[in-house]
């Protein structure tokens, strides 16, 4: 039997969330990509928090876009995600790709997250 597309992605994260946890000292930068948006928040585990948020569907960030599902949208995403997490002392974050294959849309996001000063 072939396993769907959706259920690869489900079958990697829980494999990839399963030795992965956001700690106050390193949350986790965590990636949700749908058709359209990209959404990248930064959380802490431990107490259950998510730190910073930034999206697609952010009406600043939309409006300075052509369309929001794009590589040029997600590395802005990526920026802002950066810049909102060193304006709150973070860092240092590891990385979870949210099952996606680390290509495309979510390697933009990571790229310009790195360029803008955070540290995975």
């Amino acid at each position: 039997m072939s396993v769907s597309r959706r259920q690869a992605t489900v079958s990697r994260h829980k494999r990839i969330r399963k030795g992965m946890s956001g700690t106050p000292e390193r949350p986790r930068l965590a990636i949700y990509r749908s058709n359209n948006h990209i959404v990248a928040q930064v959380i802490d585990d431990v107490a259950q928090h998510t730190l910073v948020a930034a999206s697609t569907r952010e009406a600043d960030v939309r409006e300075s876009l052509s369309t929001t599902a794009n590589s040029e949208a997600s590395a802005k995403v990526g920026a802002l995600i950066a810049e909102r997490a060193i304006a709150k002392g973070i860092t240092k974050v590891v990385f979870d790709r949210g099952g996606n294959l680390y290509h495309g849309r979510v390697q933009a996001l990571a790229e310009a997250a790195r360029e803008a000063g955070l540290d995975f």
